[in-house]
């Protein structure tokens, strides 16, 4: 089984057991260990796998970090581990930065079963930077991220080929992340930047604010023609059938764009739901203002919806007629709300 496969295996296997594992031990158990499994860790040899490795910071003794990896005889690889569910930020990654700094490792990883973040020393050496350059989601990941990860793997393991790649893979990120805020959310800086280009009056408040609603629809309306472009491209291929072209359309009708986290978010509630109802009963629709997930193909039975376009996520739950807006960081926080989400399928089922 390749890692691709182990990883399908292991996000399945979170699925399942995400209402079930409470404590940090656990999470190491159900998910840590097995990922280090499917790169090619014997996670039983002390000489390649070290549980609660010594690192002790300065006077502070009995400091241990949860996992050290060894490729090679040297040590590579740093692992904190955090209970699944448990945004990684803050204490946490000032945990892992005390243990980096006091060691021989070049890498560090942050994880809490679902979430794994990449640190290395690239700005200063031996000081661990503030940011990761890779993260992987077992929940969501692409090719490209695959092929990231093993690199990390026993056999691909190479410390000079994983660093030389690790900063262009940080500012990479970073940018994809700025560029996404720009799109959704375009800056006064973004907008002078366009408006001057074509505007050649004085750029005052007013001038900003109608210009940064023209900026915000030009950005959806080159994304839309770019999207119908390629799609209508590998029609004339025969790659697509047919309906593409009228989802296409309904596209360029409405102006509506489902985002990958929606999708992700969507499969979670299904997942979560999928204990209590079956889940050909569960309904996505997207709106420019929020994406709503529904019960029975009906918008009176709203299970919750979905905010993730702004700079801070929220997710809708319902009670009774009222909703209620809950903060998340990152999609798999929706887990923590499956208390809310199956009361909603309860209420529907016993009024129906």
């Amino acid at each position: 089984m390749d890692l691709s496969e182990e990883v399908r295996t292991l996000a399945k296997r979170a699925k399942e057991l995400i209402g079930s594992i409470e404590t940090e031990e656990a999470t190491k158990t159900a998910l840590v260990l097995p990922m280090l499994r499917a790169l090619g860790y014997d996670v039983f040899n002390p000489l390649e796998v070290v549980p609660e490795f010594n690192a002790d910071v300065g006077i502070k003794k009995g400091e241990k970090v949860d996992y050290a990896i060894y490729n090679g005889g040297k040590l590579s690889v740093l692992i904190e581990c955090k209970k699944i569910g448990e945004p990684l930020a803050g204490c946490h990654a000032n945990q892992l930065y005390r243990y980096f700094t006091v060691t021989e490792a070049r890498f560090g990883i942050l994880t809490n079963g679902i979430i794994y973040e990449f640190y290395s020393d690239l700005d200063e050496r031996n000081k661990m930077d503030n940011k990761p350059f890779f993260i992987f989601d077992i929940l969501s990941n692409s090719e490209s991220d695959l092929r990231e990860l093993k690199k990390f793997g026993k056999v691909k393991y190479q410390e000079d080929t994983i660093l030389s790649a690790a900063n262009n893979l940080k500012y990479a990120r970073l940018l994809h992340a700025v560029i996404t805020e720009e799109l959704e959310n375009p800056s006064e800086e973004f907008v002078k930047l366009l408006g001057t280009r074509v505007y050649e009056g004085r750029m005052t408040s007013n001038v900003l604010e109608w210009m940064s609603n023209l900026v915000k629809d030009a950005l959806a309306h080159t994304i839309r023609a770019r999207v119908r472009a390629n799609l209508e491209s590998a029609l004339d291929k025969g790659n697509l059938e047919e309906e593409t072209t009228e989802e296409v359309d309904d596209l360029e009708r409405n102006g509506v764009i489902t985002t990958e986290q929606e999708i992700e978010s969507f499969n979670i509630v299904r997942a979560i739901l999928s204990e209590v109802v079956e889940t050909d009963r569960i309904f996505m629709r997207d709106s420019k203002t929020y994406c709503a997930i529904i019960f029975d193909d009906n918008n009176r039975k709203p299970i919750c919806r979905l905010y993730l376009d702004g700079r801070q996520w929220r997710v809708g739950t319902f009670e009774e007629r009222q909703e209620r807006k809950n903060d998340i960081n990152q999609v798999s926080d929706i887990f923590k709300l499956k208390t809310q989400l199956k009361a909603a399928i309860s209420r529907y089922e016993a009024s129906s």
